[in-house]
């Protein structure tokens, strides 16, 4: 497969088959195996700048690859966002390097034992189309900060971000430590079956499982980050006004393209129809009218768009209240879709069964917080759970009982903005952790670096032969 990979454009602009491009890497690695702490400070940096001087050249971009992205969005989703990730990284990358002590244990006393935090080599990060530039940068900084090279696919359906990804990473990589490859669907199955030392991979479940089975044949590890249906759980005891403005917000940024966007709302049954108002007229008070507003971000292309009218259609041939927020109804070719609440809904609807990954939220009531929780655990894990409480017993049930990838209290969507937190799924919603600290770890091999003195330690007890009392007080160890 590799071998008839297509053809690719390398950082200098000549034709490279795209296996050749990845052993070009693995050879540069070889010859510098632990890049300095102030290499990988001098990377971070130099990334900064070049990103802070391009940055209305990438606002410009991804604006064009959705048909409308306001720059203030992209600039507090995706710019300043991965500003802070950098200069979190940077500012606690020496405490991330060094060795770390371990005990040696009583059996084991006068070894010293450390681990030793390595550079994988060569990584490879594929990147979804939702936020094009955030979802290369993040990983970016922590394979960077663990000193490995990087093989970068952003997303063939945002084409204009994935030129601006490769022109920055010629600029401020020229010897090639981030090179990104672009290309289709093709390409990217090629890519996803390199060899690399790590493979980190965002995007939908589906997709997912075919980019697990291509890294399984050369046991690369992989990080996954897929999704899923993320609930927003209103408890009986939640201030509606305060939830129904974060639901709001966090079904609107980016028009509810973001995965851990508020998917569906457990809301109880008395309180429905208050918490429909209450969100619609927290939308309405972002975006009075939608369709209309440049500050409200189009649905990314016309399949997405027709996916979205396909939900809504299907929903509502079922029976399922359509209600929508901010405005009135699309402009033909315009792809902007307010924020759409649907009630009456459904198992059987196709919104309740996979991601919307969009601006449409059903609404579903619940009698008690048992069945809302059972409701939770009834379906695959989510990549974050939304819960609306003042409860704090609630709340410790919730952290108990349910699986996902996140517990964001009375909030949505804003807790991603933490460095120091990591991110991930759970099964269907993905495997391992990065940002911060845990996206180091993630890009680095914690090696077991075991030193025994020369001279006489108390290992030298293991050795045979075994006499009656050695062997007393080794059992004298073991009991006691």
């Amino acid at each position: 497969m590799l071998a008839e990979s297509a053809q690719v454009i390398d950082r200098k602009g000549d034709g490279r088959n795209l296996q050749a491009l990845f052993e070009s890497q693995r050879r540069a690695f070889a010859a510098q195996p632990y890049p300095s702490l102030r290499q990988r400070k001098d990377n971070l940096t130099r990334l900064l700048r070049a990103v802070a001087q391009r940055s209305d050249e990438y606002t410009a971009a991804v604006s064009a690859d959705f048909g409308n992205r306001h720059p203030d969005e992209t600039v507090v989703t995706e710019l300043l966002t991965f500003a802070e990730s950098a200069r979190y990284a940077r500012r606690r990358l020496r405490g991330w390097m060094a060795r770390e002590r371990r005990a040696a244990g009583l059996l084991m006393a006068g070894n010293r034992c450390e681990v030793f935090q390595q550079p994988l080599g060569v990584v490879g990060i594929m990147a979804p189309w939702n936020y094009p530039f955030l979802m290369v940068m993040r990983p970016l900084v922590c394979a960077l900060a663990a000193g490995n090279r990087v093989l970068v696919k952003p997303s063939e359906i945002t084409p204009r971000t994935a030129a601006f990804l490769q022109s920055l990473f010629e600029t401020v990589f020229p010897d090639g430590e981030v090179i990104a490859v672009n290309g289709d669907a093709t390409v990217a199955a090629a890519f996803s079956a390199l060899p690399f030392d790590h493979l980190l991979f965002t995007g939908s479940t589906a997709v997912g499982r075919h980019v697990m089975r291509a890294a399984a044949d050369n046991l690369t590890p992989v990080t996954l980050e897929l999704g899923g249906k993320s609930p927003s759980f209103v408890a009986t005891d939640a201030n509606l006004k305060v939830a129904a403005e974060r639901i709001a917000f966090g079904k609107s940024v980016n028009a509810g393209q973001t995965c851990v966007a508020p998917d569906y709302v457990l809301v109880p049954r008395e309180n429905e129809a208050l918490l429909v108002e209450a969100i619609v007229a927290a939308f309405a008070r972002m975006f009075p009218d939608a369709v209309h507003d440049d500050h409200y971000t189009s649905v990314v292309n016309d399949r997405s768009f027709d996916r979205m009218k396909a939900l809504l259609d299907d929903a509502q041939a079922q029976g399922a209240q359509i209600i929508t927020a901010g405005g009135g109804a699309p402009e033909p070719g315009s792809r902007k879709l307010p924020l759409t609440l649907v009630r009456g809904v459904t198992p059987a609807m196709k919104l309740m069964q996979d991601e919307i990954f969009g601006p449409i939220l059903p609404i579903v009531p619940y009698d008690s917080h048992d069945e809302a929780v059972a409701f939770i655990l009834a379906r695959p894990h989510p990549l974050c759970l939304n819960l609306f409480t003042s409860d704090r017993r609630l709340v410790d049930r919730v952290v108990r009982e349910t699986h996902s990838g996140a517990l964001s209290v009375n909030d949505s969507l804003t807790y991603v903005a933490v460095d120091d937190l990591p991110f991930g799924g759970v099964g269907e919603s993905g495997m391992g952790k990065y940002m911060g600290r845990e996206g180091f770890l993630t890009f680095s091999h914690g090696k077991t670096v075991f030193r025994r003195p020369t001279l006489f330690n108390s290992a030298r007890l293991l050795h045979a032969p075994y006499g009656s009392r050695m062997l007393g007080l080794l059992r004298a160890l073991m009991l006691r």
